[in-house]
């Protein structure tokens, strides 16, 4: 018979899963304490929680969730990196501690909207423009766009009363 924290903490782990929209999963072996506070810190800022957790356990919580299976990533000190809104920022925030801890940090993989995701795809996520720099390209494009409209109607309406004005300066003459 399990033991019963390990019961609960199975249940943590299930609620973190459907709580927030993925995770990843990070090895965490050579960090200090100070360089894990503060990525920590960072990802509680784009909205993502860094946990510890036993591996058997992540992955009694994924079967019981029908999540994909990322055995071949629980192995070793790893951290769980879970995200509530998209993975982007979170994603982003893991690359550049990377680069930024000169690769103590490894990303291993993990899971994005219910696909098992590798650590080139979670490096592929980084790369992505987050969902307000989408809505911003998308409001400049609209607006060039109604501009262009905009200017094209005023110069037909302008070259129509400049016609008209020299047919009827022709006319008068």
């Amino acid at each position: 018979m399990p033991q019963q924290y390990k019961v609960d903490m199975v249940a943590e782990i299930e609620s973190r899963l459907q709580e927030n929209n993925g995770m990843f999963v990070v090895n965490y072996k050579g960090l200090t304490v100070k360089q894990a506070q503060e990525l920590r810190h960072q990802l509680r800022e784009t909205g993502a929680e860094m946990k510890v957790y036993k591996n058997n356990l992540v992955r009694i919580a994924l079967q019981n969730q029908e999540q994909p299976a990322i055995d071949d990533i629980l192995v070793g000190p790893v951290a769980y990196v879970f995200y509530e809104n998209e993975p982007v920022e979170a994603a982003k925030c893991l690359k550049t501690f990377v680069t930024k801890s000169k690769g103590v940090l490894e990303i291993k993989g993990g899971i994005s909207e219910g696909k098992a995701v590798n650590a080139e795809e979670v490096n592929a996520i980084a790369e992505l423009p987050t969902k307000d720099q989408l809505l911003g390209q998308i409001a400049g494009l609209i607006s060039g766009f109604a501009r262009d409209i905009a200017v094209c109607v005023n110069g037909v309406s302008s070259g129509l009363a400049r016609s008209i004005q020299q047919v009827s300066e022709q006319k008068a003459a």
